[in-house]
């Protein structure tokens, strides 16, 4: 589990395809102390696996993540959001990210705003119950609260800091970000979900 509260980011020294996925690695961020080979890391909001650990980090990236996310189109050199997963204690700064990204989104407006940026994006269709005014969403792996939503689309604002840390500084329109819906409001919907099929089932009998 993670936060969502990404401390930088890392360079691909290597992206492969092995197997059907994908093998990746990354240079080690400085800052990440006591990574071990089976260590959970959060790469551009994927929850990634460590499987070989030395200067640098590497990681299998397996068909049904390449399916869901965007790391299949990543090359060396670029750049990726890194976050350690959560321990016992850590001070939890934003929300409950899991690391199960539920698909990709498209940047669609960047707008100046203050001293950052209102981003707007394309909202998928099967998320659209669980993007709401204020709730949170992961976009890469940042934890941002969702400023509007307006029909099909959706806005954040990104402050200074956010900017220099991650990869959102460096995104812009037409350019796609792995989405991940706040997992309460996912828990949230299924219950209700659940219910009005429960209801109707009961309904039908008692025709």
């Amino acid at each position: 589990m993670f936060t969502g509260i990404v401390p930088g980011m890392a360079k691909v020294t290597r992206a492969a395809p092995k197997d059907g996925g994908l093998e990746l690695e990354i240079e080690k961020p400085s800052g990440l102390i006591g990574t071990h080979e089976g260590d959970s890391i959060a790469i551009n909001g994927v929850c990634l696996t460590v499987t070989k650990h030395t200067d640098a980090l590497t990681f299998d990236v397996i068909p049904e993540t390449l399916a869901r996310t965007d790391l299949g189109s990543l090359t060396v050199g670029a750049l990726v959001n890194v976050e350690p997963s959560l321990r016992f204690g850590d001070f939890v700064g934003g929300h409950m990210v899991y690391g199960h990204v539920d698909g990709t989104c498209e940047i669609v407006r960047r707008d100046s705003e203050g001293q950052g940026y209102r981003m707007w994006f394309e909202t998928p269709p099967e998320l659209r119950s669980l993007i709401v005014e204020k709730g949170y969403v992961s976009l890469d792996g940042v934890s941002l609260t969702i400023a509007r939503v307006d029909g099909d689309r959706f806005a954040v604002a990104l402050i200074p800091e956010t900017l220099k840390r991650t990869t959102l500084g460096r995104k812009g329109v037409g350019d796609s970000v792995n989405i991940e819906a706040d997992p309460v409001a996912r828990y949230v919907a299924a219950q209700l979900r659940d219910r009005a099929n429960a209801q109707s089932g009961e309904a039908s009998r008692g025709r």
